[in-house]
């Protein structure tokens, strides 16, 4: 009867033995699993790692190169621009004196503001220009979180670009065969010459360009008109002095289209007494040119004295609000320690400066180009 108890029980215990063997198997197995999963996701992680410090790498390494690029063709552009605009020396110590103001300063001072402010004034930036752009220097200073003057110094260069604008080449009719340019300006402000080097640069390249003497009121301004036309071989259409300057344009318009010129160059408005007067003139020329080339005149261009700073712009402001100035000539850069005053130009106006008078020479008149402007400013000398 016990061996037949006993008997009974010894199955159960083996089945009980199993199935714990099967469950520490299980355990085991699972445990295992565990670990090389475990193994595999620390793989996974480290080699995860190892492609982002990489490519951390990588993009540092890239940013380097590019910032290598930029400080080499920064650099380029300045020698060039340099080169090129060597007739700015004098104003480009100025602003090697606004570039030292503010790249020497470690830290970011309301000394920094006004000593920066003092050095825009000294090159003629103007007041209203000036305040301007310290002010918007603050706000980049605040929201991009410039800690150093070199960081004020970028923004600067970059704002001062801003103001300038796109460069604005000249605007050539789409209708008519014949483009008409009037410019206007004040005694003295080099306006005739800059007229005669404007057909210049014309005519280099490609144009068959006339003048018109129109600043009738100068017997000087006529006699001189035709000199420099001799002198570039360019027909100048003038009458006498004090003639009716309509007369003249419409004169002028009748011979370019009999010669086949596609540029008609108008040398107009010498004195500008009162905002009513030149713009009675200017009414009674449009109205004959509209006669003739219905979408003209196609540029309106005001001379402007660059020796004589604020004062120019004071005087044409007066004028440029009511007579749909299309763009600006600044003269005599070369003669100034002040060639600031082109951004206060630009700025003041509201118009492009489409040129600069670089010397006394035929071909000292070239399109203004903001960019380059800029960089010669900055330029080492």
């Amino acid at each position: 009867m016990f061996s037949r108890f006993f008997g009974q029980k010894k199955p159960q215990e083996d089945l009980k033995s199993n199935q714990e063997a099967v469950q520490k198997q299980a355990e085991q197995e699972r445990l295992e699993r565990e670990q090389q999963e475990k193994a595999q996701a620390e793989k996974v992680m480290r080699e995860r790692a190892e492609q982002q410090r990489l490519e951390q790498e990588r993009q540092e390494k890239a940013r380097a190169e590019q910032a290598a690029r930029e400080r080499a063709k920064q650099a380029e552009d300045e020698a060039n621009a340099s080169q090129r605009f060597g007739f700015l020396q004098r104003t480009r110590q100025i602003f090697t004196r606004v570039s030292n103001t503010v790249e020497q300063n470690d830290t970011i001072t309301d000394e920094l503001w006004e000593d920066l402010e003092e050095q825009l004034l000294a090159a003629d930036v103007g007041p209203s220009t000036s305040n301007w752009l310290i002010e918007r220097l603050r706000q980049r200073t605040e929201e991009e979180h410039f800690r150093t003057g070199a960081q004020v110094q970028r923004a600067l260069r970059e704002e001062l670009t801003y103001l300038l604008g796109k460069p604005s080449p000249l605007r050539f009719s789409k209708q008519s065969p014949l483009t008409v340019i009037l410019v206007i300006g004040v005694n003295g402000s080099g306006k005739t010459t800059s007229v005669a080097k404007m057909a210049s640069v014309l005519t280099r390249d490609g144009h068959k360009v006339m003048l018109a003497a129109a600043d009738t009121f100068r017997a000087a301004a006529i006699d001189q008109l035709k000199e420099w036309g001799e002198r570039i071989n360019v027909p100048v259409i003038s009458q006498n002095p004090g003639s009716d300057p309509g007369a003249v344009v419409f004169d002028a318009i009748q011979a370019a289209n009999t010669r086949g010129c596609d540029i008609l160059i108008v040398d107009t408005a010498g004195r500008l007494h009162t905002k009513f007067n030149l713009m009675e003139e200017l009414k009674k020329i449009n109205k004959i040119i509209q006669r003739f080339v219905p979408d003209g005149p196609h540029e309106l261009l005001m001379v402007i004295d660059a020796t004589t700073g604020q004062n120019a712009l004071l005087q044409a402001r007066k004028f440029a609000e009511d007579i749909g100035l299309t763009g600006v000539i600044v003269t005599k850069l070369d003669s100034t320690a002040k060639g600031g005053f082109a951004f206060a130009v630009a700025d003041d106006l509201g118009v492009p400066i489409k040129f600069i008078g670089t010397g006394e020479k035929i071909g000292d008149l070239e399109p203004f180009e903001p960019q380059k402007f800029v960089a010669a400013l900055f330029a080492h000398n």
